[in-house]
């Protein structure tokens, strides 16, 4: 580890489950001045509340300060996507609020592989296969190396309490029932999935590092609403697209099915759409060269 693990804060977000409290108990060996702890409440199952408390109850016994989140609004839309977006909100902003330096989570091998089978069974690309990163901004994965089996182990051995989520046997979600199926096998290999994902989060990188490198040799780079294509492979044009739009719409979200349709019209000679914002030949003596504008509004249907 380097000089500058040693002098920053960390905060650990803790549900109570099995696998946080065990980040939470070798955060606070390897670093106990160091580490700070939060909860989220969301309210979401009459237990939450009690659970919230073992958290605060056993921080408190081991000197760990500890605090309580709980979301302004209620939970709509898909339950747990929803609970995630919030949850990591709240997360960042007590973080920011305490000026804690990294936000941990207790993610693992056994999650990593759940993961990728979930992306794989939706066609995800390099970025979606990458899976769980071991780092995104401000926030780090320390357990990605290990089993939940050897969490557990841990856990027992020290007697760390923790309750279990039922949430996480309910076969109403997705990921409960991948658990279960994954759980009667023993030749997919997590750990293994973890360093497959590692490459492809460091090839997905490449391939961005790849993208800037090819836009700042444009003689236009300067123009965000300009897109040019010499030669490009597919994954590459895919992301310069992406790049382009992302620089006129941050935020935009763009389905990796939808942005092939737009690379095949593009590459077709034809205007492709992408929500509000058009992209059309520059013109016809330049088939490689297009320009990115905002769509005409609507005229209303008054009748």
């Amino acid at each position: 580890m380097g000089a500058e693990w040693h002098r920053e804060l960390y905060g650990v977000a803790v549900s109570g489950g099995g696998d946080s409290m065990a980040l939470l108990d070798l955060m606070h060996q390897l670093l106990p001045r160091q580490v700070q702890a939060a909860t989220v409440d969301h309210g979401l199952r009459a237990a939450s509340a009690d659970e919230a408390a073992l958290v605060g109850s056993h921080c408190a016994a081991l000197g760990v300060p500890w605090t309580c989140l709980r979301p302004p609004h209620a939970i709509k839309g898909s339950l747990q996507a929803e609970a995630r977006l919030a949850r990591y909100a709240l997360l960042e902003r007590w973080r920011r609020d305490e000026g804690i330096g990294f936000l941990l989570t207790a993610h693992h091998a056994d999650d990593q592989l759940e993961t990728l089978v979930m992306r794989l069974n939706r066609a995800s690309g390099v970025g979606g296969m990458a899976g769980i990163r071991r780092r995104q901004g401000r926030i780090l994965r320390p357990l990605l190396d290990w089993r939940r089996a050897e969490l557990a182990q841990w856990l027992h051995a020290r007697s760390v309490p923790h309750v279990e989520d039922p949430s996480n046997a309910d076969p109403r979600f997705d990921r409960a029932r991948l658990r279960l199926q994954l759980g009667q096998q023993d030749w997919l290999d997590p750990l293994a999935a973890t360093r497959t994902a590692a490459w492809l989060d460091q090839a997905d990188q490449a391939l961005d590092w790849m993208v800037g490198q090819a836009i700042a040799r444009w003689p236009d780079a300067a123009d965000p609403a300009i897109i040019r294509d010499e030669a490009y492979p597919d994954e590459l044009f895919r992301r310069i697209i992406l790049h382009r739009l992302l620089a006129h719409q941050p935020g935009l979200s763009v389905r990796g099915i939808a942005l092939d349709g737009v690379m095949a019209a593009m590459r077709g000679g034809r205007r492709a759409m992408v929500g509000a914002l058009l992209i059309d030949p520059a013109s016809a003596t330049a088939p490689t060269l297009w320009r990115i504008s905002a769509a005409p509004r609507r005229k209303p249907n008054i009748k």
